[in-house]
């Protein structure tokens, strides 16, 4: 929960910051809900491990495609923060058949919008095409699961690195109260939990990556057994339920990679910490509490609880 305070205008980021373990917030029963949503869905996994969820709306003539891979900064190790983001920006590249700049290309010639998004548990791809266009897009997805990896070279390496330190220069280092997460995972995690990194890495940790390392990440976590393909939107299914195992088929299974569990999280006793940004004008409080994991049945009340506790009147 992030608030600023106006009062002071030095330049001094405020962080009495207060964690407390929610002995309160044991897992509730929870029982039947009565307006449960009803979202019919298909879903299947390929003979590689792939797994595919298809879901109809014939709301608009569009269709929207979302290929999630299983790993995220939590998976990386120290030394070697970053990969996660840093694959990202790789797989928005070349690949094989695409060429250099054919995904931008592609996309702009079908109408397609695109994008991408990283956080410590996943990393996902995704794109809304005229429905038209789908076979076209899904060629596409399957180009860059199966052969992006080759067109990684040195030099595609380098420049990619710059990019992402850029960007955490501009959008964490430069920013003001940029480094709050920093200070709050620091202090909230213990060393050695995956948690306690920040999803974009460290600068040093990216300067360190060579072509190696690229390749052992993604032949750890990219392969398909370790993604989850959505399809939504006005589609055929059996047209589509084809057109994935023609152009996804192919590409073979990695070992299954290890998903440990993040280890559970929990303080004996309340840490307030000062930390001084001098791009800030205004002091900013934030509290943060050890909670139950993305999913659990308490974490949509506890979401709301904090909403209230940040914005509410």
């Amino acid at each position: 929960m992030n608030r600023l305070h106006p009062g002071s205008h030095f330049a001094l980021l405020a962080l009495p910051l207060t964690l407390l373990a929610l002995a309160a917030c044991e897992p509730s029963e929870g029982g039947p809900a009565s307006d449960a949503i009803d979202l019919p869905f298909e879903e299947y996994e390929m003979a590689n491990g792939m797994r595919v969820v298809l879901h109809v709306d014939r709301s608009d003539p569009v269709a929207a495609v979302a290929l999630t891979y299983h790993v995220g900064s939590a998976r990386e190790v120290e030394g070697r923060t970053g990969f996660a983001h840093l694959f990202e920006h790789l797989f928005f590249l070349d690949s094989e058949n695409l060429g250099p700049g054919g995904l931008d290309r592609l996309m702009t010639r079908v109408g397609s919008s695109t994008n991408g998004s990283t956080n410590r548990d996943r990393t996902n791809y995704f794109e809304v095409v005229p429905r038209d266009a789908l076979e076209k897009v899904l060629w596409a997805e399957a180009d860059k699961v199966g052969f992006f990896i080759n067109t990684v070279t040195d030099d595609v390496l380098a420049k990619e690195k710059q990019v992402v330190k850029n960007e955490k220069r501009q959008g964490v280092d430069n920013q003001p109260y940029g480094h709050l997460n920093f200070v709050l995972d620091r202090a909230l995690y213990p060393d050695g939990h995956p948690y306690r990194w920040q999803v974009i890495g460290s600068l040093e940790d990216l300067d360190a990556a060579t072509l190696d390392d690229v390749h052992t990440f993604h032949d750890r976590w990219y392969g398909p057994n370790n993604a989850t393909l959505v399809v939504a939107g006005d589609i055929d299914i059996p047209q589509t339920r084809a057109w994935i195992e023609r152009y996804f088929a192919e590409i073979p299974a990695r070992p299954t990679p290890e998903t440990p569990e993040p280890p559970e999280v929990r303080l004996d006793e309340t840490r307030r910490l000062m930390h001084e940004d001098r791009l800030a004008q205004l002091p900013q409080l934030s509290l943060a509490w050890p909670g139950v994991p993305q999913y659990h049945p308490d974490s949509y009340a506890l979401g709301l609880l904090a909403r209230v506790l940040a914005d509410g009147r």
